[in-house]
């Protein structure tokens, strides 16, 4: 069982580092396309709409077609989009180069986290998810970061086109040694899986994601940004910055696993707590490395735990299609990331880097309202399926 959760982890660590990738290297894009930090952000709008746009259809169609072949596709794919970006001469190439891969990660990360699933059972969803997740926070950890240390000393085409080339390397491993997984039947069928949408818990589920991630990408997308211009620091700083933002996810990823089998809307409520505290100390903290350090290990917890405990929560939600629910998921958090992106930007220029954490805590704790009242209906019931 642990062969094929390490090869979709190790993928899964080049699919989210795609995706994030660009965070650490707004600053150089935005340069060397000719653009302000804002329009460089809608990069990121752009790939979370396509994802919550896309993701479930795309997730629904693609749930019949059998799983190694399909991986070691989305992984050759995610391979020439890198060496696009990496080639790109103004901001429309990039975008295109963004789009690519956008289409494939739901589809990835759905069914990635449903083959985890059904190797250790629904019980322990949780924990299986956080194995497949620990591809992503070494993403934080170490590929966003390393992207921006690339960046900093060779260019950020460098770190699009070192992408590019482990995403063919993960797609060989794929295809030598990941094993047959098995499709699911009910999963053929797309409108048995559309079919939960007509829930309103499901919706509220959804809603809540949004919400959660709106209000981190709100920050999170110009964190890099914060630390240059504010903090004061170096592009090879910032890359160590950000490493150590994601190192500590390795906590919150194990936290989040644990949390979410015991109950899903409280651990999302309690992380999110913590979240708001670690966003609004950052920018007061900003000329204090050990309070620097503290808030943004809390708010770097809480982030990884979130991204888990949303993940299981959808999947959870709908036990018949977990692929299906965690395709839900992926959509609504990358439409609260493209939302998130854009908030932020606008926040820049009408407030200032330094209102970022406050507008960004804003919609965490819409998220927490939100889940006090999901928790009045029947999943109160549920901390188990």
């Amino acid at each position: 069982m642990m062969l094929p959760i390490l090869l979709l982890s190790a993928a899964g660590f080049t699919v989210l580092t795609t995706e994030f990738i660009i965070v650490g290297l707004l600053p150089g894009i935005a340069r060397d396309l000719a653009v302000s930090i804002p329009q460089a952000g809608l990069l990121v709008t752009l790939f979370a709409f396509t994802v919550a746009c896309l993701g479930p259809f795309l997730t629904a169609y693609f749930a019949r077609f059998e799983r190694r072949k399909l991986f070691v596709s989305i992984m050759v794919l995610f391979g020439l989009a890198n060496l696009l970006a990496a080639m790109a001469p103004n901001i429309e190439v990039m975008a295109v180069a963004r789009l690519l891969p956008a289409l494939a990660l739901p589809v990835f990360w759905a069914l990635a986290s449903e083959a985890a699933m059904d190797l250790v059972g629904a019980e322990q969803a949780g924990q299986a998810v956080a194995k497949i997740s620990f591809g992503v926070v070494c993403a934080t950890v170490f590929g966003i970061p390393v992207g921006a240390l690339v960046a900093d000393a060779l260019g950020w085409r460098a770190a699009f086109g070192l992408l590019g080339a482990l995403a063919f390397a993960k797609a060989l491993l794929l295809f030598f040694f990941l094993p047959t997984i098995q499709v699911h039947s009910a999963e053929t069928s797309l409108l048995k899986q559309f079919r939960v949408l007509r829930s309103l818990e499901m919706q509220g589920h959804v809603l809540l994601s949004v919400l959660v991630f709106c209000g981190m990408f709100t920050a999170y997308t110009y964190l890099a940004d914060i630390l240059e211009r504010l903090a004061g620091f170096n592009g090879t700083v910032v890359g160590w910055c950000l490493m150590a933002f994601g190192a500590v996810g390795l906590i919150g990823n194990s936290l989040g696993g644990h949390a979410v089998d015991r109950h899903p809307l409280w651990a999302s409520i309690g992380f999110s707590l913590f979240m708001i505290m670690g966003m609004v100390a950052l920018i007061p903290s900003i000329h204090s490395t050990t309070a620097l350090a503290i808030a943004m290990a809390v708010w770097g917890i809480t982030q990884a735990a979130l991204f888990l405990v949303s993940h299981v929560r959808l999947m959870k939600t709908a036990p018949e299609t977990p692929a299906f629910g965690a395709s839900l998921n992926i959509s609504g958090a990358n439409l609260g990331i493209g939302l998130g992106a854009i908030v932020g930007g606008h926040v820049i220029d009408n407030f200032g880097l330094g209102s970022l954490g406050y507008a960004a805590s804003g919609f965490i704790g819409l998220s927490i309202l939100l889940a006090l009242v999901l928790m009045r209906g029947p999943l109160s019931e549920v901390t188990q399926v």
